[in-house]
């Protein structure tokens, strides 16, 4: 019998290889980004119990990663202000391009792909102009820069594409920051951090302010149900005697509908909300504190509080095929819906903050 690669061997004699998928990776359901115990760095592909499905070294710490919504290929962006992202084919485990951020600018750890895979889109910060860009990569010809436009504020981070495949949902966290000044936030007393709409092309659709009272609520992170209303998660940088709401969602067009826990349990979230995802049917939203050790689930439709679970800084949140899965610092893989307070996987690593599902 021959083997697997003499057999694509004679395919692609003949000129039919077939793509591979991320099935040629090991199916993962999951990317997360993760530090090991020798003080290295990977990014780990997951299934849906928390298996792993792979795991790649990375140069340094990573944040968040973009995964390619066909082939098996994943972009994973240095944690801000990283200059860097890396392109890496999982099926193979190898580098296979590397996007620098142009002079004067660094990536804010987020990406989003087209929903053909064709381009990609980066968070910027354009840092002596105090302005928020958005990266356009070409996907097709080795991710060479092709464009750029403005995010329609300041400090963007989160990105996601809509549904509609067009429009792209930005969280600008209206924070300014200066590699200068390290992570020195320059700006709070006049931030105004908003959820924007643009298109791919770069032309502004909707732009969605917090109000005065909620202005220092920093926009971080999204998520998208398939219908399109847009969930972002908040990390609030007033008083700490104050505990605002660190969830909103929103339906373009429509006002935003702030959430947020019974008190005692929403003053366990210490004004970080560090993650959020959407459930499967677009009903639920969960955030995430790594430093109260909490994640708490609200129900979009009734736009109320469900209930909160508890796990050591717990960070990493997203859909799983019933209810969310969720990792921690101390390498866990959690799941809801059954019993969340022991971990379906345990790794040895301390993942990092997100954990991004694969299209």
């Amino acid at each position: 019998m021959e083997s697997r690669r003499e057999f694509l061997a004679g395919m692609l004699a003949v000129g039919i290889c077939p793509a591979p998928t991320w099935a040629d990776a090991g199916s993962p359901t999951y990317l997360s980004a993760a530090k090991l115990p020798d003080g290295s760095y990977a990014m780990y592909g997951l299934t849906e119990t928390g298996s792993t499905a792979f795991r790649i070294p990375l140069p340094g710490r990573g944040h968040a990663a973009a995964a390619h919504p066909s082939r098996p290929e994943a972009v994973a962006f240095a944690r801000r202000p990283g200059t860097f992202a890396l392109v890496i084919n999982c099926a193979e485990k190898r580098q296979t391009a590397t996007l620098a951020a142009p002079p004067g600018r660094h990536f804010y750890g987020h990406g989003a792909f087209s929903a053909d895979g064709l381009r990609l889109f980066t968070t910027e910060n354009d840092y002596e102009a105090a302005r928020g860009v958005i990266g356009v990569w070409d996907a097709e010809r080795g991710y060479t820069r092709i464009g750029e436009f403005e995010s329609g504020g300041i400090g963007p981070h989160g990105i996601e594409i809509m549904p509609d495949g067009t429009t792209l949902a930005v969280a600008n966290g209206g924070i300014e920051t200066h590699p200068n000044s390290g992570r020195t936030k320059i700006n709070i007393s006049t931030m105004r951090p908003n959820l924007s709409y643009v298109s791919v092309a770069g032309n502004m659709i909707e732009k969605v302010e917090n109000d005065s009272d909620h202005a220092k609520c920093s926009i971080r992170h999204l998520a998208v149900t398939g219908d399109g209303i847009v969930a972002f998660a908040m990390q609030w940088q007033g008083s700490q005697s104050l505990h605002p709401p660190l969830l909103g969602f929103h339906r373009r067009g429509q006002a935003a509908t702030l959430l947020k826990a019974p008190e005692q349990a929403h003053r366990r979230m210490q004004g970080y909300a560090g993650s959020v995802a959407v459930s499967l049917a677009g009903n639920l939203a969960a955030i995430t504190s790594p430093r109260g050790g909490i994640m708490q689930v609200f129900d979009l439709d009734r736009g109320s509080y469900l209930q909160s679970y508890s796990a050591p800084d717990i960070c990493g949140v997203s859909m799983a095929s019933s209810g969310f899965a969720a990792t921690t610092g101390s390498g866990e893989f959690r799941r809801t819906g059954g019993a969340f307070r022991t971990a379906d996987a345990l790794h040895a690593c301390a993942f990092d903050n997100h954990l991004v599902r694969i299209a």
